[in-house]
């Protein structure tokens, strides 16, 4: 608990300077890093670099690998929504507009870029974002499990593929319900990564499958839902939004669709998957499941090897839903 200011009491013994303001700078330093060392003393594990900032509580590694996989989400995910950064109807010149779980800030950028006048901040456990942004861009880190506390609302509050790194979903939609300026919009993107075929070439003897339905379960044992795209229309309903909207997308894994669109989907998620599999796979399993870095490799390198027999026509969902929240809603202050 913070103490009353009235009681704060004030160190006697500093010395002055002849230079004060580099020794005040040289002091504010010294806590400064403390504070930034527990944000970019990243953890090594299995090969991999994992956040620092709220240690384990997401199980995806930050490394350049990792941020290169999900530039190729952020690809896979424009060309599956044809080109758009969003599908809620914004207004034409948006004020203030936050990105959950930023990532590389790949989406916050191309949205400072085509709204120059808005303010836009990503957030992330990790500070893996680029440096030079645009100047109404910003990034911060920060846990969006934590309670908010923004002292301005949102015209737009984006949440894209937080799956497997939220814990309470109701919680989060709520608070985005709490700081959405009346009449403004939310949006959340997000997976039923649950891999089924079309035409039954996905059998549950299959690797991939066993693979799938494995990773599922113990996400789910350790209060994850890896497939929360299921639930993001009864969740935003649940929360107060009016007029929620919600679409649903085919993602082949491969170029096996005959259709040209979900073509260039499968092979754009096909890469992805490959870039990322480890990742997905390594925290979850050998932390919670105890398995070896060997044992995870071996299960990846036999779900890659089905990946490409071109007899399997795997593919799984994305599912977009936004909504509004209500004009005569007090805002947040």
């Amino acid at each position: 608990m913070a103490a009353p200011a009235s009681n704060v009491e004030i160190e006697e013994n500093i010395e002055a300077s002849a230079d004060p303001d580099s020794a005040y700078d040289s002091e504010v330093a010294s806590y400064t890093t403390s504070i930034t060392s527990t944000i970019t003393n990243y953890k090594e594990e299995n090969g991999r670099r994992y956040h620092a900032y709220k240690d384990g509580s997401y199980l995806y590694p930050n490394d350049e690998q990792e941020t290169e996989r999900l530039d190729i989400m952020h690809k896979l995910t424009e060309v599956t929504l044809g080109g758009k950064l969003n599908l809620a109807p914004i207004p034409e010149n948006p004020k203030r507009i936050l990105d959950i779980g930023t990532g590389t800030g790949i989406w916050a950028i191309e949205m400072g870029d085509k709204f120059p006048e808005a303010e836009i901040l990503g957030n992330d456990l990790s500070p893996i974002q680029p440096r030079w942004v645009p100047p109404n861009v910003r990034f911060e880190v920060d846990d969006v499990e934590d309670d908010w506390t923004y002292h301005q609302p949102f015209d737009f509050i984006h949440c894209r593929m937080m799956g497997n790194a939220i814990h309470d979903w109701p919680k989060l939609h709520r608070q985005c319900f709490e700081y959405a300026k009346p009449g403004g919009w939310v949006e959340f993107i997000d997976l039923d990564v649950t891999w089924v075929s079309p035409d039954g070439s996905l059998k549950e003897t299959n690797a991939i499958k066993r693979f799938n339905s494995e990773f599922i379960k113990m996400s789910r044992e350790n209060n994850i839902e890896s497939c929360p795209g299921l639930y993001l229309e009864g969740w935003m309903k649940d929360a107060g939004f009016q007029g929620v909207q919600a679409e649903k997308f085919v993602w082949p894994v491969g170029t096996w669709p005959k259709d040209k669109h979900l073509k260039e989907i499968g092979a754009w998620n096909y890469l992805q998957i490959m870039q990322g599999l480890e990742g997905f796979t390594y925290a979850l399993f050998t932390r919670r499941l105890g398995y070896s870095k060997a044992e995870v490799e071996v299960i990846c390198a036999n779900v890659r090897k089905e990946m490409k027999d071109p007899k399997l026509h795997a593919m799984y969902h994305l599912h977009v839903a936004y909504g509004q929240k209500p004009e005569s809603t007090t805002a947040t202050s």
